[in-house]
């Protein structure tokens, strides 16, 4: 078995729109970094897989699929379309299910996909948020309907709440969905009293952390809500939402973490991957505007995942944590106290 297995979206740099944060050079600068730190070989990178027609129907309307055939334009104030870029979704989408599917049969140990475009926003009929395809929810359906999984978790540290994700699984008993974000914060959704419906119900944990909220805050919240919340559901396999935008450095938000803390945050989720799903865990980028922050600290989560020593060149960021997170932990925590 190999090591590491990782996809690359050929052709991405198609998908670009003049002055735009979401850009090809996010992709470029973290191949860079994993080149340099000689975690980038040939022989790590998986082709996309053709997602099945049923995979994409559980997931995206018809609608919503059709549009993204439509003439370049912008879709709304902040998601474009260029004339390559539907058929870029559909690689991404696809070399994410590759990634999934191939630390499912043990075919690699862990992996990471740099899905551009993006994913996490984009709903069961819209596409917003710089995102077109839900890439990560279409590879925790393709498990679901290929592999016979009957339960995956989704856990998101992105900056901004995974909106698209949460709405395609929110009344399903078979995706336990977790997002620490920012809020308030662009999609204004993901607050404490969302916590899934219906056979979800329980199955949503949103932890909606304000502005100055760092590593610290972040790791609390894994130690007393999301690993006991993993833990009481048993997932099969672990899928993140990597988006690297609540580093300190990133000039969409208001987050403080640092790259080290995103280390600690994979190392977390992968010794329980390794304890509770036979190793699988799999990366999914989402957002992150800082190139040289967002590629150090892509680099951390992958040698955190392969178990390799991690180090952080930019450090801590020149504003201090607030602790004004505490009491939205706490409000976490009394909707999930049973």
């Amino acid at each position: 078995m190999r090591e590491l297995g990782l996809f690359y979206p050929t052709g991405h740099e198609q998908h670009s729109a003049a002055n735009h944060p979401e850009r090809p050079e996010r992709v470029e600068a973290i191949r860079k970094a994993l080149e340099v730190a000689e975690l980038w070989e040939e022989e790590f990178l998986l082709p996309p897989i053709e997602v099945p027609e049923k995979v994409l129907k559980a997931i995206h309307t018809p609608g919503h699929l059709q549009s993204l055939k439509s003439a370049a334009d912008y879709i709304d104030a902040d998601t474009y379309l260029t004339a390559a870029s539907g058929p870029l979704a559909f690689n991404a989408a696809g070399g994410g299910i590759a990634i999934a599917d191939a630390v499912w049969t043990r075919q690699v140990k862990r992996g990471f996909a740099l899905t551009r475009p993006p994913g996490h926003h984009a709903t069961p009929n819209e596409a917003m948020g710089f995102c077109l395809l839900n890439n990560i929810a279409l590879a925790a359906e393709y498990l679901l309907q290929k592999h016979k999984a009957e339960r995956i978790a989704i856990v998101d540290i992105d900056l901004h709440h995974g909106n698209g994700t949460q709405d395609i699984f929110y009344q399903r008993g078979d995706v336990f969905f977790c997002s620490i974000h920012q809020y308030p914060l662009f999609p204004m959704t993901g607050v404490a009293a969302e916590i899934g419906s219906d056979q979800g119900e329980g199955l949503t944990l949103n932890i909606p952390y304000p502005p100055y909220a760092g590593d610290f805050a972040r790791m609390t919240a894994l130690e007393q809500a999301v690993m006991p919340a993993l833990e009481a559901f048993a997932p099969e396999m672990l899928l993140i939402s990597a988006g690297f935008d609540a580093h300190w450095r990133d000039p969409l938000g208001h987050q403080l973490a640092t790259a080290q803390g995103y280390g600690e945050i994979i190392d977390s989720f992968t010794q329980f991957a390794d304890a509770q799903c036979d190793g699988r865990i799999a990366i999914f980028l989402e957002g992150g505007y800082d190139l040289e922050a967002g590629a150090v600290s892509a680099l951390a989560a992958t040698q955190a995942i392969l178990g390799l020593k991690w180090d952080d060149p930019l450090g801590r960021g020149p504003t201090s944590e607030d602790e004004y997170w505490k009491t939205r932990l706490a409000q976490v925590l009394s909707y999930h106290q049973d």
